[in-house]
Parts: structure tokens; C-alpha cells; sequence
């Protein structure tokens, strides 16, 4: 296997493909010999504003030619990328800046978002601007594997994001099983689901572009009607989260008979019950049905499930979710029970190549990580290539496949997104009104709500919301909130979460 950074698995296609299809946009499409001459235009605005190659680019990251071409300019100049989201409160994003230090901003017509003082140099584009010019003489690219290629952020339980800094070599044999296991070739046309600064994006755009296929980037409403998107511009390879299903189908909006060139539909982010997967095969027959898991430490996936081709083989599990698969080939992994021994019911452990090596900040190492001591896997602090990452997911084998059962901490998935109630709850304690707070997550069809749990001088539930919006993203904002003269205790003098719980 072939170890290449993104601006390698990228160029590579230009050289082999340079008048197909790059990116299907709004605008028009653009060859992959015109997407590269837009990202050296961008690359060399950014030279020519900043006076050299940066380390690190912010991306304030939308669905624009600015932005895919931003993305490969910091990768072609060798700089770690960080995609923030325009739509997201300014503050989260004020915090993600002013924990790295960054030193070029790109932004589109939405301009900076709030984050212009953070950085030490601000490239502001228009689309059509990049589209019409020529781009000058660059350095030669100078990103090696071993350099960070993008570094994201999830949520934190301490009530700040942690930054996942990905390195070229992490995320280069991801790109290489992806394009083979989803056959991603000349003439696929490949959805675009994901915004940037959601790690299954990295699939989006690389798996697409390391393959030579066409990113189809949809319009502001596209998503609403998945089916409409998947027939109206011939997709053939589809990645989302599985609550997409769910939402159209509870709307009535996914009309059969009409995703007639879908190949393959593969989903990831959070379980993906049979319920789901009926539905979809329900719109499009002949594409197959696979079911990815990994969290954003372990690049992006770390196992796979296809389901056959018949329902009637497709196998029982014990909570009617797909099963997540087999650990890739080329990962090593344990699964830990209780005792801190291998069983097949327990934590899913990683390590290898496509492992991260440690958090931004190493203060979110402790307790990550585990190490082998005799026939134990122990937890560990330090981040050493021979230590698993734990994934926090309780996953167990049945009928010789994984299957994910829950989370073994706080963590959790709302609509793909992973979510630290530690984080929404830190939020909802800041209000000047709140003395403590706790969130719970509650099971609903087939979504998760967030509850919260307060107690200080009870305010009405639109304002804190509102309030909220500020500090966390929408999918971060609990649903409900209820007033308590005191959160009820267990034996232990913790908050008792199971009573809580049986409260709503």
C-alpha cells in the first residue's frame, strides 16, 4: 500500500484524469485540471497575503469553490488545515482558534465568522474571483506523512472541544481501503453529505478525489429530498447518517423507483437499525448497504459491514441495529471486558496506523488510552505506538460480527454528531440563573433527545434556549429543560441519573 499525503492522492488524479469531473457545483462543474488550478490560485493568494507558507489554515468552510479549493491549497502548501463552521456560535469557534495558533484564515462571500482577530492573516475570495484567474509559480509542495494534515474538533466533556490532530500517514491508508472497497473510479459520482468540519467529510472529498470520481456538492436544499438529489444528479455512491432515513421517511420523502444509478449507500455516525436500511433498500433495490463505525481518533472508520444482497440473509443482532463489522486488515484491536481482559463483550480498543497520536491538548490523553500488562489491557496516560485507543464503545460479537451496543461513558451521537453531555451541561451551568446542572440523553423513535436538569432560579425554556444557541451548536441544544429545587443523589452521593431519567 502506497503511503501519500491528500495533495499527493489528489495530484495523482489530475495527472491520470485532468479533464474528468473533480466537483459538480452549483456553478458549473470543474475538471480536476481546473479544481487544481483553483486551489494553486488560492495557495498563492495566501503566499502572497501572508509572505510564506503557513503552518496551520483555518477554513471557515462551506459548500463553495473557495472552500474545496482552500481545503487543497494548505494541503498543496504542506499546512494542517482546521475547518470551522460558519453556522456554528462564534464563541465555540473563538475557543477552537485560540487554542492553536493559526496563521492564515481562508473565507468565501460568508466571510470570517467572528474569527478574523484570531488569526494573523485574513484571505477573503469569491468564487468566480478563483474560477477566473491563473495561478502563478509555487514551492514545491512540502507536506511529508508524518505532518498533520487537518486537525478537528469534538466535543469535550470538560466544556471544551478537543482538537484531534490527523497526521498524512493516518489518513492515507483510509483513502487507499476506501477506494477499493467502494470501487470509487472515473464516472462514480460521489454525495457530499458531511460539512468539512465533520471527519466523514475527509471520505467525501479524498476517497472521491484519490479515485478520480466526482464530488457532487449539493444545493441548500438538496439534503431535504436525499432521493430527489440522488436521481436528479446521478449519484452513484451515497455516505451519510442513518437519522437522514429516518427523518424523510417519517416526512413520507422517500419516493421509490427513481435512484435508479446508486451503486453503493454506506452510512456511518451512529447505529443504523434494520428499520433504517429496509427503508433506504426500499428506494433503490440493486445498491448495496454497507455500515461504517470508528470514531474521529481512528481516522474517520475503522470497521465495515456490507449487507447481503437478500434481506432474508441479512443476520439477526440483539438490538436490530446492522452490525458495525470487522476491524480493518490492517488495524490491530482488542475487545475489553470488565475484568480488563480480552472478551467478546466489551470496550472496543485500537491501535495502528491509522491511530491518532494524542490529543491538542495532552491533558485529554489521561484515561484514553490502554495498555497490554500481562493478560490485561490496563488503562494508560501516554501515547505510545503500542497503545490502544479506546473508543469508549461497547461493541460484542455475534455470529462472528461486531455489533455496537452503547457508549460506555457520556459520550453519544445526536444525528452523527458526537456529543459529550458533559459539554451541553457545562454549557447550560454557565447561565448566570443555574447553580448545577445534568444532561441525559433519552432514546426517542429513532432519534436522541437531550434533557436537561438544572437547579438555581428557574427561567423560562425559550429563554435558555435561545441562550444556548449562543455557546453550543443546535444539535447540542437539549430539547427540554425542567427547574429542580435539587438534583437527587444515589448511595455514592452522585447525581443519581437513572432517577432522572425515570422522570421524564
Amino acid at each position: 500500500m502506497t503511503a501519500r499525503t491528500l495533495w499527493e492522492w489528489f495530484a495523482r488524479s489530475v495527472e491520470r484524469y485532468p479533464d474528468a469531473p473533480a466537483l459538480d457545483i452549483a456553478d458549473g462543474a470543474l475538471t480536476y485540471r481546473e479544481l487544481r488550478d483553483c486551489a494553486e490560485v488560492v495557495a498563492g493568494a495566501v503566499l502572497a497575503a501572508h509572505g510564506s507558507a503557513p503552518a496551520r489554515v483555518v477554513l471557515m468552510a462551506s459548500r463553495s469553490v473557495v472552500s474545496f479549493a482552500g481545503y487543497l491549497a494548505a494541503a498543496r502548501l504542506g499546512a494542517t488545515v482546521v475547518p470551522l463552521n460558519p453556522a456554528h456560535p462564534r464563541h465555540r469557534n473563538e475557543t477552537i482558534c485560540g487554542s492553536l495558533a493559526c496563521d492564515v484564515l481562508i473565507a468565501d462571500d460568508a466571510g470570517p465568522g467572528g474569527v478574523a482577530g484570531s488569526v494573523d492573516t485574513v484571505v477573503r475570495l469569491a468564487d468566480a474571483d478563483v474560477r477566473a484567474a491563473r495561478p502563478g509559480p509555487l514551492p514545491a509542495p512540502a507536506a511529508g506523512l508524518d505532518d498533520v494534515a487537518y486537525v478537528l474538533f469534538t466535543s469535550g466533556s470538560t466544556g471544551r472541544p478537543k482538537g484531534v490532530p490527523v497526521t498524512h500517514a493516518n489518513v492515507s491508508p483510509y483513502v487507499a481501503h476506501n477506494i477499493e472497497r467502494f470501487e470509487i473510479g472515473p464516472g462514480c459520482r460521489v454525495s457530499h453529505t458531511f460539512e468539512l468540519t465533520f471527519d466523514p467529510s475527509v471520505f467525501d472529498l479524498f476517497v472521491t478525489w484519490g479515485g478520480g470520481a466526482t464530488l457532487v456538492s449539493p444545493g441548500r436544499t438538496d439534503l431535504l429530498s436525499p432521493v430527489d438529489y440522488l436521481a436528479d444528479r446521478a449519484v452513484t455512491h451515497w455516505f451519510s447518517v442513518p437519522s437522514v432515513v429516518s427523518v424523510c421517511a417519517n416526512l413520507g420523502n422517500l419516493p421509490t423507483g427513481r435512484a435508479t444509478v446508486l451503486r453503493q449507500s454506506i452510512f456511518i455516525g451512529e447505529q443504523l437499525t434494520y428499520a433504517q436500511a429496509r427503508a433506504w433498500r426500499a428506494i433503490a433495490p440493486d445498491a448495496r448497504i454497507a455500515n461504517v463505525y470508528g470514531p474521529t481518533e481512528l481516522t474517520v472508520a475503522c470497521t465495515e459491514y456490507r449487507l447481503p444482497a437478500d434481506p432474508r440473509h441479512w443476520p439477526a443482532t440483539s438490538n436490530d441495529t446492522v452490525p458495525i463489522g470487522p476491524v480493518y486488515d490492517h488495524l490491530e484491536h482488542v475487545i475489553v471486558g470488565e475484568d480488563g481482559r480480552s472478551a467478546d463483550d466489551g470496550e472496543l480498543c485500537v491501535r495502528s496506523v491509522q491511530r491518532f497520536a494524542g490529543y491538542l491538548d495532552a491533558r485529554d490523553n489521561v484515561d484514553r488510552f490502554r495498555t497490554r500488562d500481562g493478560d490485561r489491557y490496563v488503562p494508560c496516560d501516554g501515547v505510545e505506538p503500542e497503545h490502544y485507543y479506546r473508543t469508549g464503545d461497547r461493541v460484542r460479537r455475534e455470529h462472528g460480527q461486531l455489533v455496537h451496543l452503547s457508549r460506555w461513558d457520556d459520550q453519544i451521537k445526536i444525528r452523527g454528531h458526537r456529543v459529550e453531555l458533559g459539554e451541553v451541561a457545562a454549557a447550560v451551568a454557565r447561565h448566570p440563573s443555574v447553580t448545577q446542572a445534568v444532561v441525559i440523553a433519552v432514546p426517542h423513535e429513532d432519534d436522541t433527545e437531550l434533557v436537561a436538569f438544572y437547579t438555581g432560579t428557574p427561567r423560562p425554556d425559550r429563554e435558555l434556549i435561545a441562550w444556548l444557541r449562543d455557546y453550543l451548536p443546535i444539535q447540542l441544544v437539549p430539547r427540554y429543560l425542567h427547574h429542580r429545587e435539587a438534583l437527587p443523589l444515589n448511595v455514592n452521593g452522585k447525581v443519581d441519573r437513572h432517577a432522572l431519567r425515570a422522570s421524564v
